[in-house]
């Protein structure tokens, strides 16, 4: 089984070096393969550019094969040669955009289904954003003001990305949608990585903050913490 890291946002600014750089180590290295999915960003044409950025990104941080695949759609979500690119890959990374597309375009495609193979044999599978809210049992779709079913590599969870900018102002809202689940705020350049069992460790400039019922818990750079 592989690792997982979710992001808050804004994940190729330059300042999210230290939790890339550990889903990287724990991906097997520089010259571990690495695929940027942009599905989140096709709805308004932004992938391309986006994925772009993520290549560039990867590369500053010493990456020697990184590369995206152009799952931006249903077709391409079920094309069997982008599975394979994704299936061999050992760190996947979905980028962020728009939520509810990412995350029915993946449900039940060969693409999806090809990240988790590569997840069960030992891939990072890394997520910002939109890509971090999906992986979750739940996730909130701010366009059409809805709670959706996630991919559910998280159960009983839910991401309030961009904590720090407007995720904070979710929180009051989705306790009450979803009062025994553990919601997830994660501050922009910021990403929890799961280590042994069920412990998560913080890197980055921000923190996460752990909304349960009745407590609210932040962790900063270094911290640990489960749920």
């Amino acid at each position: 089984m592989g690792r997982l890291m979710l992001a808050g946002g804004a994940e190729f600014g330059g300042h999210m070096a230290e939790p890339d750089l550990r889903a990287m180590e724990f991906a097997g290295g520089f010259d571990a393969p690495i695929c940027i999915v942009p599905t989140a960003a096709a709805p308004d044409n932004n992938h391309k550019r986006a994925g772009s950025n993520g290549v560039r990104w990867f590369q500053r941080l010493g990456a020697k094969n990184v590369f995206t695949v152009d799952v931006i759609d249903s077709k391409s979500a079920n094309d069997s040669q982008l599975a394979a690119s994704i299936r061999t890959s050992k760190l996947v990374y979905f980028l962020g955009g728009f939520p509810r597309h990412l995350g029915e375009t993946l449900k039940g495609s060969l693409c999806w289904n090809a990240a988790m193979e590569a997840y069960q044999n030992g891939a990072v599978i890394a997520g910002s954003s939109a890509g971090a809210m999906v992986l979750c049992e739940h996730y909130y779709d701010p366009y059409e003001k809805k709670l959706l079913h996630g991919l559910n590599l998280i159960p009983n969870a839910c991401v309030l990305p961009h904590h720090n900018q407007f995720g904070r102002a979710w929180a009051g809202q989705l306790r009450q949608m979803l009062p025994e689940a553990i919601l997830l705020g994660i501050d922009e350049q910021t990403g929890m990585v799961n280590a042994e069992g069920n412990e998560w460790g913080v890197y980055g400039g921000g923190e996460v903050t752990l909304y349960r019922s009745g407590s609210t818990v932040g962790y900063g750079r270094g911290e640990r913490f489960t749920f």
